[in-house]
């Protein structure tokens, strides 16, 4: 899920989902970076039927890049920008990969 993402139903894709204390101790961090994340709209949790916020193991990676950035001193701001920037570029390449197995050529190598 990304920025431009709304806020979405729990399905049986996103199993495991994770409650915000779950979620932010799997992190290592606590629930107010989580909450920061969805004011800076890099996740925005998925909704139970009961309305509770629950966070997919996609949504877990991506908080955790953004911990990492953040770890090493980028801003909380900026680490949200890279983290939908390289998200956003890997589906690219998986795009670009796909269309041209389709055509017959082989796929690029994801950029290191």
């Amino acid at each position: 899920m990304t920025a431009d993402d709304s806020f979405g139903r729990l399905d049986d894709d996103d199993y495991p989902a994770y409650t915000m204390g779950r979620a932010a101790e799997l992190l290592g961090t606590t629930p107010g970076f989580l909450r920061a994340l969805g004011e800076h709209r890099l996740i925005n949790p998925l909704r139970s039927e009961g309305g509770h916020r629950r966070y997919s193991r996609y949504q877990l990676r991506i908080a955790a890049r953004a911990r990492e950035l953040v770890d090493h001193g980028t801003p909380i701001e900026a680490a949200c920008r890279i983290v939908i920037l390289e998200d956003q570029l890997e589906e690219a390449q998986r795009i670009n990969d796909e269309y041209r197995r389709a055509d017959g050529t082989s796929p690029t190598s994801p950029a290191a």
